[in-house]
């Protein structure tokens, strides 16, 4: 009896062990040393493209709490809503007794920081380059307790996003303009994750130029810029009415050629898991650009 006591405290002993080693420490995108005293059980999301990823990583039972626009995949629309980007309910979500909660840093901030303040674990995503997506998945997935499953998405992830480099890579250049709204008219500029993208995909952002990330345009801007394919992001890529506005302008590189093009918005304006998908989307968008504007050129060389 003696030594089947001493067995069952050795292995009580090694069971706290295991618990206390289980404490995981990460740096999130805003450079801060996120530290998880166990793998996290109750989360809160903040942020569409967080949900996404919490559920890709297989933890969407874990989730407690997320934010109004959180509808993807559609198991995240039961889940209880504790505020959107203007305003978090703090009350209700002290309540839920999250040990993390993910966000972004455009979601009501300063309520952000108070939950900070009052010990909750805070995890940012905030990607600003394209290569830092993988990553995100990856420490997410160490703070689930789950680094196995993170790192093969991870690896999965950046293997398709290498391809997309090495495939369009040298590519002639094409110039867009990705428009994100049509009134007011809204595009990206230089830094944001559409603009790596569309350089990813050998194309030219006639808004490079711009540093602030969704820049206000006008159509004056857009005519001079003469972009040879105009892209919309819409809801699930049905193409919009309003992109077709633009054919009263015929001498426009993009109206002459036809090359007015719709792609999913749900997919290139949340850097979620699904991202590098609309990444490849938009390259095929693209490639076919070129393609019809190199047949059109050869041909009209032809004639001469």
């Amino acid at each position: 009896m003696r030594r089947l006591a001493r067995a069952l405290f050795a292995l009580a002993c090694a069971g706290t062990a295991a618990v206390a080693v289980a404490a995981v420490s990460v740096v999130d995108d805003d450079g801060r040393v996120v530290t998880l005293a166990a793998p996290a059980r109750r989360i809160v999301s903040l942020a569409p493209h967080a949900t996404e990823l919490l559920f890709a990583l297989d933890a969407g039972a874990r989730v407690v709490g997320a934010s109004a626009a959180s509808d993807w995949p559609p198991e995240a629309r039961s889940l209880p809503r504790v505020g959107d980007a203007r305003a978090i309910d703090l009350e209700r979500i002290v309540a839920l007794a999250p040990d993390l909660v993910v966000t972004w840093p455009y979601t009501a901030p300063a309520q952000v920081a108070r939950l900070r303040a009052r010990g909750v674990p805070v995890f940012v995503l905030d990607a600003r380059s394209l290569d830092v997506l993988p990553s995100q998945i990856a420490r997410l997935g160490r703070l689930l307790g789950d680094a196995g499953r993170a790192e093969t998405l991870a690896a999965a992830r950046a293997a398709q996003l290498e391809a997309l480099r090495a495939r369009y890579r040298g590519a002639p250049r094409v110039v867009v303009f990705y428009e994100v709204w049509h009134a007011p008219l809204y595009t990206v500029g230089g830094g944001h994750l559409i603009s790596q993208a569309i350089a990813l995909c050998g194309g030219t952002n006639a808004f490079a130029a711009e540093t602030v990330p969704a820049p206000l345009v006008s159509v004056e801007a857009v005519l001079a810029a003469r972009p040879q394919a105009i892209i919309a992001g819409s809801d699930g890529g049905g193409r919009p009415a309003w992109l077709d506005e633009w054919r009263r302008w015929p001498t426009l590189p993009a109206v002459a050629g036809g090359e007015l093009h719709a792609v999913d918005a749900d997919l290139l304006h949340r850097s979620g898991p699904r991202f590098i998908d609309g990444v490849e989307s938009l390259c095929a968008v693209i490639d076919g650009v070129r393609s019809r504007t190199a047949a059109a050129s050869a041909a009209l060389k032809s004639r001469h």
